[in-house]
């Protein structure tokens, strides 16, 4: 399971050092195969300064579901386009660096901060300035949800 949000930097060849705590995982889950994507919102619409990683087994899975959508619909077209058409397979290497390619990290905006968030079954990596922006829009107290937002039951 991947979760929680580490503070990171992209070295000077845009590779990152996966934290530790996953890296065992990563190996046992995927022999260390890699996803790298665009990253996209409820919209469809590119979500700027973000990414997406995928363990190959999680990719294997959404593909199979992407393959599913009807071909007549305009977001599943955005969504093959942008989301699978940008995908790039790699790999972690034995030091837990994944190498994002400079066209990634030009389309999505990533700089030489990232933060790495764990979100169950892949990894967003945010650029920090945009990330830390969206944490105080989230954790602001006087803002409300929009009318049209919709919510979600969470029983404990």
């Amino acid at each position: 399971m991947l979760r929680g949000s580490h503070s990171i930097n992209l070295d000077a060849k845009g590779r990152i050092s996966i934290p530790t705590r996953y890296r065992q995982g990563i190996q046992d889950s995927c022999e260390r195969q890699l996803i790298i994507t665009l990253a996209v919102n409820e919209h469809v619409r590119g979500i700027k300064g973000c990414i997406w990683f995928y363990p190959l087994p999680e990719w294997e899975r959404l593909e199979k579901k992407i393959d599913s959508l009807p071909s007549s619909s305009k977001p599943a077209i955005r969504f093959q386009r942008f989301v699978q058409g940008n995908a790039i397979d790699c790999e972690m290497d034995k030091q837990g660096r994944v190498s994002i390619p400079e066209r990634i990290r030009s389309l999505s905006g990533l700089e030489s901060s990232v933060v790495l968030t764990g979100l169950g079954k892949k990894f967003e990596v945010w650029n920090e300035d945009i990330w830390n922006q969206k944490f105080d829009d989230f954790m602001e107290p006087d803002q409300e949800a929009d009318d049209d937002e919709e919510t979600i039951d969470l029983a404990f």
